[in-house]
């Protein structure tokens, strides 16, 4: 019975609905984290009878055919890269981003890859680097004897150094844009990877036209809107039920006929 294994496309497909829903729900409170949402097709369709086929010879053709679906597959897992809001911090090496931008990293691979998260901190050698202890592309170097450090929407950064009466240039951050955001690999720890379908990087200087904002001293909150997330779940939840009520009607059919039969 076909029922059956279309309705147990349909749990699958809704169990998957869920596991989404669940990462979303987890990473609520994650820096910058973009949430994701499971999207669906549905699967090839059996011909029953064609359309638009006359039955007969000089007849007219049949306006309307008898396909069947076959049910549902995953189409994708789509990263929602909204705007997350700025929570203040009052670290003074707390990035955020306001509009379009990625930072971008050196791994210690060598690849360089792309985050919104911009929880900097300095390491041994006074060098900017995330969480992780990767470095800041490009490289800036905080001097030992900086007494504070800013950094202006357009990315530059200036350090008011011990013995200086003037601020000292330490740099000018940059940005990386993409044409499809939504290509780009997520492979953990709020890093993204450049692929096929992202596009190549394009570079630019903060706050300018197609490029956001940087605002020290704050960070961006995870995009993850916490009571639609609910809501999405209970819906998951719902269809899952009903797909697991299809089963069980095809069970009980199926079981009609074989007792017909004895």
């Amino acid at each position: 019975m076909r029922a059956l294994a279309i309705a147990a496309t349909g749990m699958n497909a809704q169990q998957l609905n869920v596991e989404v829903i669940a990462n979303n729900i987890s990473n609520v409170n994650t820096t910058a984290f973009k949430g994701a949402r499971a999207e669906f097709t549905d699967l090839l369709y059996q011909t029953e009878r064609s359309q638009a086929i006359p039955n007969q010879a000089g007849s007219s053709p049949v306006p309307e055919g008898a396909m069947l679906g076959l049910g549902v597959r995953t189409a994708a897992i789509r990263n929602l890269h909204r705007q997350g809001s700025l929570t203040n911090t009052s670290n003074q090496f707390d990035l955020a981003l306001n509009g379009r931008g990625w930072f971008q990293v050196d791994s210690p691979n060598g690849e360089t890859v792309y985050t919104r998260a911009g929880s900097f901190n300095k390491n041994g050698d006074g060098q900017l680097v995330t969480l992780d202890g990767y470095t800041l592309n490009p490289p800036i170097i905080i001097p030992p004897n900086t007494l504070d450090v800013t950094i202006n929407e357009s990315g530059e950064i200036f350090a008011k150094v011990d013995g200086q009466a003037q601020p000292q240039n330490l740099g000018q951050l940059t940005l990386a844009n993409f044409a499809n955001d939504a290509g780009l690999e997520p492979i953990g720890s709020n890093y993204y990877r450049e692929t096929l379908a992202s596009g190549a990087p394009a570079v630019g200087i903060p706050a300018d036209p197609g490029f956001g904002k940087i605002h020290q001293g704050y960070l961006e909150a995870s995009n993850v809107d916490p009571i639609k997330e609910i809501t999405n779940l209970i819906s998951a939840q719902r269809a899952f039920e009903m797909n697991s009520k299809v089963i069980q009607a095809a069970d009980d059919m199926a079981g009609t006929v074989s007792k017909g039969i004895r």
